[in-house]
């Protein structure tokens, strides 16, 4: 009897598709490691998210969105009718390019760049339209522009060119940018905005920049703002994002996400977390004090040059020696940070911003490797 085989109806376009992979450390050894390698928030949750999960005793009943997301709305300043909660910002880029793309159609990414912008554009049949960062990772909004001019006027006078390459829809841009912390200049928003395209601003570390679009929003028809509570908060392992649209969209994405997809644990703990914010922005500030001396001290090692940056994490360019060799150096300490297996970015290293005691092993092992 003839095997039945399952693979032979996978989709052709996603046989050298490749997993997003950032790496693992095992529950039962996560103390073991100073681990500033995800751009977690090493401060944890709030005492009053801690607080609601062990009080909260419905998890065997659905938990509704509403409450969390009147709450963001109070929050961020805008009215409820535009907040989408979503299982992570992750699961927000998925679906903001689901309600857009049909097959072939394009996004525009700037890389380097969050890697799931590309991920999930191949995995919903999109192209991508790859539009480089300079070499200081600011963003060439000239070659934006020149894209979107060069993808989209051959499109209105060729059916032909049209079912071969697909309308340009979505930029995605970080800001602050991972991976690197830096911002788009407000003139930089605004020709971006002036562009006949969506633009899609991921304000993941948004609360350690001090600035956010959110407010924006109401008045800007092609602007969509996605945000997490992973970061500022430290609840990246309960997965709770949520994104700030035009009404129209916000309606269209309520639309078509799953209707539990936050969690009820997800759902209890950020509403806390809101309930918390002299707390956890406390901690912000305390990140961000601790971020600047990093980068000072950083820069004096000689082999390392730190970018400014806007986030809880500072880019460092490896000098006159192995990026990589630099990497295991540290991870043999138990000290976890980033490096980078893409051409442009193997000579970089990026280090999350800890406590002041975790900040000091790694800057004291640093000095040992001088």
């Amino acid at each position: 009897m003839q095997t039945f085989d399952a693979t032979r109806f996978f989709r052709g376009d996603l046989s050298d598709f490749l997993p997003y992979s950032m790496g693992h450390t095992p529950l039962a050894e996560m103390d073991n490691f100073i681990k500033l390698d995800l751009n977690e928030n090493a401060y944890g949750p709030s005492p009053r998210a801690l607080a609601a999960l062990k009080e909260m005793r419905h998890y065997n009943r659905y938990v509704g969105q509403e409450e969390l997301r009147e709450a963001i709305a109070r929050y961020v300043g805008v009215d409820a009718a535009h907040i989408v909660t979503s299982n992570g910002a992750d699961e927000m880029i998925d679906l903001i390019q689901r309600i857009f793309l049909d097959r072939g159609d394009a996004i525009i990414d700037c890389p380097p760049s969050f890697e799931m912008y590309g991920f999930f554009a191949r995995l919903n049949g999109a192209r991508i339209v790859a539009v480089p960062r300079r070499e200081d990772f600011s963003v060439d909004v000239d070659a934006i522009e020149a894209a979107i001019a060069d993808c989209r006027l051959p499109i209105a006078d060729s059916e032909n060119l049209k079912s071969e390459i697909g309308n340009l829809k979505l930029i995605f841009l970080a800001n602050p940018s991972n991976p690197d912390g830096g911002m788009l200049t407000r003139d930089q928003v605004e020709r971006l905005l002036a562009l006949p395209i969506i633009v899609v601003l991921d304000e993941a570390y948004a609360e350690f920049a001090g600035t956010s679009y959110a407010a924006r929003v109401p008045t800007q028809p092609n602007l969509i703002v996605i945000r997490t509570f992973s970061k500022w908060a430290g609840l990246a392992g309960l997965r709770v994002g949520y994104c700030i649209a035009p009404q129209p969209i916000a309606a269209k994405l309520w639309q078509c996400k799953p209707p539990e997809n936050v969690n009820a644990a997800g759902n209890v703990a950020a509403r806390a977390s809101l309930d918390d914010l002299d707390y956890l922005m406390a901690n912000v500030r305390r990140i961000v004090v601790e971020r600047e001396r990093m980068a000072r001290e950083l820069a004096q090692l000689g082999f390392l040059q730190p970018f400014p940056s806007h986030a809880n994490f500072i880019l460092c360019r490896v000098i006159g020696r192995n990026a990589r060799a630099v990497y295991d150096a540290l991870a043999a300490r138990g000290i976890l940070i980033r490096a980078f297996g893409a051409p442009r970015m193997r000579e970089y290293l990026r280090i999350a911003i800890g406590r002041p005691e975790e900040n000091e092993a790694v800057l004291q092992t640093l000095k040992e490797l001088r």
